[in-house]
């Protein structure tokens, strides 16, 4: 551990060209100065052995968004119950929205959280990551604020500017051993500050070079899912394209897969929303069986938010219709988190694989 610190202040004295020690702070053009920690005095881990793991158990790791305590719970719950290896996911929005300091330390607890409930006080392994950073500035700040894991998401530009900014965010994340997501491809849909109206499929001849050439640690891929509950238009089948993943995979084998915009968006959730009082039309999600599929190959990181703000939504509304009494936030609260807790042990066990694999 000291051994890795130091060379962490070394590569910070020649990126800074200045002196650098625990308690030193960075600006940034994307944050406020964040007081630099490292993942690992927070109990988290890097996403390396986790991803070696589900190739060869041949399951993914959820990837669970979180934005409140509530939310936390609930996914800590869920992967120590089933005893699964979990990734929590932090996007840009709700860093702004729940404060960065303040996430970083729920991720912390998460970790002792998940301690005291398993039965023999060993805990999951559990790693936090920046889902879809968008600037060198945000993902070097996540680094230095105890992430573990970072995601550049360069898909949108030029192709040689993708490698160049997400080479650059290895570089850093790699000094701190923080592992790093680089994406090709383009997801369609809307999610937080992600938001495109077109897609494209990721191209598999590009793939060997783009990892080469940025040494990221895993590759999000397009291949049909899209962000958001509105992943596909009235009357469009949903359809992942296996084969495109296949090609990809023989293109650079035993190399981790990620999947985002993976949400399945439940019928039952949608229809309990509908029915209290929401107006939610044609939300279809990405169908179960089919992530299954990609699953058994290299995909070993699945992306899974919509489903639990739906989740979340549909039991908050059913209370409120219910008990239009009550103002207690713990009281419509805690049937939300128990929802959600049975959406993430559902998806840990019947569809990742990833029950039993901590």
């Amino acid at each position: 551990m000291e051994g890795a610190l130091r060379r962490v202040e070394a590569v910070e004295r020649h990126l800074t060209g200045g002196s650098t020690g625990s308690a030193t702070t960075t600006t940034t053009a994307a944050t406020r100065p964040v007081k630099k920690v490292h993942f690992s005095t927070l109990g988290l881990v890097n996403t390396r052995d986790m991803f070696n793991r589900a190739i060869d158990g041949g399951f993914a790791v959820p990837a669970f968004n979180f934005n409140n305590l509530e939310q936390m719970q609930a996914i800590v719950q869920a992967c120590v119950e089933c005893r699964s290896p979990v990734i929590l996911q932090v996007s840009k929005g709700a860093r702004a929205y729940a404060n960065q300091t303040l996430l970083r330390y729920l991720a912390q607890g998460a970790v002792e959280y998940s301690k005291e409930l398993a039965h023999d006080n060993v805990g999951i392994p559990i790693a936090l990551n920046l889902d879809h950073g968008d600037s060198y500035e945000l993902c070097c700040s996540c680094v230095d604020g105890g992430f573990s894991n970072v995601m550049f998401d360069g898909s949108a530009l030029p192709y040689e500017k993708n490698v160049e900014i997400t080479r650059r965010v290895v570089e850093y994340a790699h000094a701190h051993d923080v592992t790093v997501e680089g994406e090709l491809g383009v997801l369609g849909g809307v999610e937080d500050e992600v938001s495109h109206e077109s897609s494209h499929f990721t191209r598999p001849e590009q793939v060997e070079d783009f990892v080469r050439k940025t040494g990221v640690d895993s590759l999000a891929i397009s291949i049909g899912t899209s962000h958001g509950a509105y992943k596909f238009k009235s009357g469009q089948t949903p359809h992942i394209r296996l084969d495109i993943l296949h090609e990809i995979e023989r293109r650079i084998p035993r190399f981790p897969i990620v999947l985002h915009g993976s949400s399945s968006v439940p019928p039952q959730y949608v229809d309990t929303i509908n029915r209290f009082g929401g107006r939610m039309e044609h939300a279809v999600g990405i169908p179960e069986e089919q992530l299954r599929e990609a699953v058994k190959s290299a995909v070993c990181k699945v992306n899974i938010d919509s489903d639990g703000r739906l989740a979340m939504t549909a039991a908050i509304r059913e209370y409120f219709a219910k008990h239009p009494e009550h103002f207690d936030p713990r009281q419509y609260f805690t049937p939300a988190r128990k929802v959600l807790k049975e959406l993430y042990k559902h998806k840990c066990t019947h569809v990742l694989n990833s029950a039993g694999k901590a």
